[in-house]
């Protein structure tokens, strides 16, 4: 579609509650009661908080899954796969119960049984439901819960730095994404990712004298990287650096910044025995379970959820991988199982090529309450997909576009009240970078942005790459009779066509609030934030015991 140089006059703008709410009647509500009942049976079921990031993380039931009304279109098909899963949708954000809006669209998405939380998350605490704080909380948890119960070894920020001043026989690993590493980490460390620390960490380690030491920015994977090598029967003395960069930083010491020390790329015949032994043994005790790659398919059955995973690093994923697995490494997938998995009593199928990372992954997994296989030996050649795992979203809408160059002339030549660039990225890309004037929108919230951003003759909508702008102008088309034209290859064709940008929260239509900001991350959180934080995850194990709810079980 192509658009003229002069946008069509005199536009108006439709009320507010314009767009499409679906009766809260038209959709079957599930109480509390229901969902933990599923959840002890551990029947499917997906509970869907549909607010943004920041506001699920201040308040929700344990397994639930955030998937943000803007981004239902996006992320459902890819997070939900079976589409006659049980849904039970909730989130009220301003007075908005959002809940009706994202059941709507996930019936037109072709799911079949959505239904709406009796009450909504005030129903589920008036209930008795335990509700819980921050992103990621089951594996959080799941990690204070292994630790109370193997007391998995650690040392203080004070002892490691007593033990570099006596310059000891010291390996320092950093778990966590190598992007999360060089942000900040412990002088020295080495970047090992949770799933590749029994694989390589012999490499890096082969005196069995040396002491290893394992970080992340909190506490949760310096706990489960630690205990992964005691599982696996490292020989060396190993501990968690307790509370991570967080109780570096508590105890005044300097960290390091843009480090680019990886763990070595080869692992020698060796030392892969003793690992694929040892992971082994520790997923036969967890109670992972073994399927050749030919019968993976006899695994989907009707009523059952089969999510497929590869968890090696995104390199060699991209290199070559199993058709219609995706890429999670495990260090992460343990991490972040609410997000990767949020159909709660799914099973899951794990592949690598080294018979190490899939079975300590899925040993983690199995002990979190999962079903887990692990594919068997393969060779080669059944890693026959190569590149990024495919968008799994419906066709978007069709709407006129404008090059990057035609725009520029636009925004060049407006007059007040003629042109509105609307970016529906997310918060941090938009401060980042975005196109000069262009205003930051939560889509779920378009309506209470154009009452902020007024009205004008052409709307110019963009993100990222375009996609979440094409849905985004149908929801538009409902507010307006103005022109609605999208930036064709989205906000990174304006980037690589040199145009001009500008950086910071210079126009908020909406608050930025699609995005919980970590008190782990980053360099500049306040030392009363830190403590805050951690004082949060020691008292997570009180807080599943009162849920009851999580089907954790260590080996």
């Amino acid at each position: 579609m192509t658009v003229s140089d002069q946008p069509t006059q005199a536009p108006t703008l439709a009320p507010a509650d314009a767009s499409p709410q679906t009766a809260h009647a038209a959709f079957a509500e599930v109480t509390y009661a229901d969902v933990r009942a599923a959840l002890l049976a551990r029947e499917e079921i997906a509970l869907l908080d549909v607010r943004e990031e920041d506001p699920f993380a201040q308040t929700h039931p344990l397994w639930a899954a955030n998937l943000p009304l803007s981004r239902v279109e996006i992320d459902a098909w890819a997070r939900i796969p079976r589409r006659d899963t049980r849904i039970v949708v909730y989130g009220v954000h301003d007075g908005e119960d959002l809940a009706p809006r994202a059941a709507a669209v996930l019936r037109k998405l072709g799911y079949t049984d959505v239904n709406l939380l009796a009450g909504g998350l005030d129903g589920w605490t008036a209930a008795g439901g335990e509700v819980f704080r921050d992103v990621n909380v089951p594996s959080k948890a799941f990690g204070e819960w292994v630790e109370g119960l193997r007391h998995t070894p650690s040392l203080s920020a004070q002892e490691v730095q007593a033990l570099f001043d006596a310059e000891a026989d010291v390996v320092v690993v950093d778990a966590r994404r190598f992007d999360e590493y060089q942000t900040m980490n412990i002088p020295g460390s080495t970047s090992v990712p949770g799933a590749e620390l029994v694989l390589r960490v012999r490499e890096l380690a082969p005196d069995p004298a040396t002491r290893v030491i394992v970080n992340c920015a909190g506490r949760t994977r310096s706990i489960i990287g630690t205990q992964s090598l005691v599982n696996a029967g490292l020989p060396n003395p190993v501990a968690a650096l307790r509370n991570g960069t967080i109780g570096w930083t508590l105890a005044g010491q300097t960290l390091e910044r843009g480090a680019d020390r990886r763990h070595p790329a080869t692992v020698r015949d060796a030392t892969l025995a003793v690992a694929r032994e040892g992971a082994r043994a520790v997923a036969d005790r967890a109670g992972v379970r073994r399927v050749a790659l030919a019968d993976v398919p006899s695994l989907d059955a009707p009523g059952r959820t089969v999510y497929r995973f590869d968890v090696r690093t995104p390199e060699e994923y991209a290199a070559g991988h199993l058709p219609d697995f995706a890429n999670a490494p495990g260090g992460q997938l343990v991490q972040e199982t609410d997000h990767q998995a949020p159909v709660r009593g799914a099973w899951i199928v794990l592949a690598d090529n080294d018979g190490v990372r899939a079975d300590m992954t899925g040993s983690w997994l199995a002990q979190m309450g999962w079903t887990v296989y692990v594919v068997e030996p393969h060779g080669d050649e059944a890693r026959s997909a190569q590149g990024g795992w495919p968008l799994h979203t419906p066709s978007a809408p069709d709407v006129a576009t404008v090059t990057p160059a035609l725009l520029a002339r636009w925004l060049a030549d407006a007059a007040p009240g003629q042109l509105a660039v609307l970016d529906f990225t997310s918060g941090v890309n938009y401060v980042k970078r975005h196109i000069p004037g262009a205003w930051f929108v939560i889509r779920a919230r378009l309506a209470q942005a154009l009452r902020k951003i007024g009205p004008a003759q052409r709307y110019v909508l963009t993100c990222g790459s375009s996609l979440l702008a094409r849905f985004a102008a149908a929801d538009l088309r409902r507010l307006t009779d103005a022109e609605i034209v999208v930036l064709d290859g989205g906000t990174q064709a304006w980037i690589n066509a040199g145009s001009p940008l500008e950086s910071g929260e210079t126009h908020l239509a909406s608050a930025r609030d699609d995005r919980y900001r970590r008190p782990y991350e980053g360099t500049d959180n306040a030392a009363e934030a830190m403590q805050a934080y951690l004082d949060w995850e020691f008292g997570l194990v009180d807080q599943l015991h009162r849920d009851g709810t999580h089907h954790f079980q260590v080996v």
